[in-house]
């Protein structure tokens, strides 16, 4: 759990939980697009909505149930970087235990076209001077 590094606090909401009295698997995706949020926020210094991108691959294994007393956070990290594609590696954390890892591709995209384009070299420079890539 030392490689990550960024870790954000991710709240949990009634809304999160199902009638199983744990959150909803679904939920995770989300926790997870809260934590790229601030991510981009925090260590790069934009808003998300501020780039074009789309998520291209979304992977999630769970490892065990988040309940109403866990206190939930996310640490994630950027361990490659293509010419449009920055691949994050997650793990949601209930308390100290990890409850998910997970793996998101987003790839820039020309909000004119939709197509592939490549990472802007002052977002790059961001990206790899925070992960030391």
């Amino acid at each position: 759990m030392d490689n990550f590094g960024y870790t954000t606090e991710v709240e949990t909401r009634y809304r999160d939980f199902d009638t199983m009295g744990h959150v909803n698997n679904a939920v995770y995706a989300t926790y997870l697009e809260q934590a790229r949020l601030n991510y981009f926020r925090d260590v790069i210094g934009v808003q998300l909505d501020e780039i074009s991108g789309v998520v291209a691959h979304l992977e999630i294994d769970y490892r065990r149930s988040i309940t109403p007393d866990d206190e939930v956070t996310v640490a994630m990290r950027v361990p490659e970087l293509g010419d449009s594609s920055i691949t994050m590696e997650y793990e949601i954390r209930a308390g100290d235990d990890v409850a998910a890892t997970a793996e998101v591709v987003q790839v820039a995209i020309d909000p004119d076209t939709g197509e592939p384009t490549a990472i802007s070299s002052e977002l790059r420079d961001r990206i790899v001077t925070h992960e030391r890539l």
